[in-house]
């Protein structure tokens, strides 16, 4: 008997479980020696295989004193719901999980997703925006 254990506190499980089944399946593809765009352009298809809403290079402005004073370039948003954000390094760093938090509150969204493509597989951290 096949069964799942799921934690009942995360945000958008049946989103999420869509988002990493596309996304395992493209790694399963495509390996591991690609570019961080070729996953992406691949990511898109299966995400719209599944049928699911998504913006992809999403240009999000950064503004001060209600001046614009740069642009965020988002990989995907997911349903309205989830950022996407691709990576092809070793580990995620400080600097991967602070740049999707900021992308989080700049969109006024709970949550996102970095999908990281390494040689072992595919490694994916949940981050959630408290505020």
């Amino acid at each position: 008997m096949a069964y799942t254990l799921r934690r009942k506190d995360l945000l958008y499980t049946d989103l999420t479980d869509k988002i990493i089944k596309a996304v395992f399946k493209v790694y399963n593809e495509l390996g591991d020696d690609l570019l961080e765009k070729y996953y992406q352009k691949a990511l898109a298809l299966e995400l719209k295989n599944l049928g699911l809403k998504f913006l992809e290079q999403v240009a999000v402005p950064l503004s001060y004193n209600e001046a614009t004073i740069g642009r965020y370039f988002l990989d995907f948003i997911v349903e309205n719901k989830v950022v996407l954000e691709i990576k092809k390094h070793n580990n995620f760093g400080n600097k991967n999980i602070e740049q999707l938090l900021s992308y989080l509150k700049v969109k006024k969204l709970k949550l996102g997703l970095l999908i990281n493509f390494i040689k072992i597989g595919v490694r994916i951290k949940r981050i959630v925006n408290l505020r």
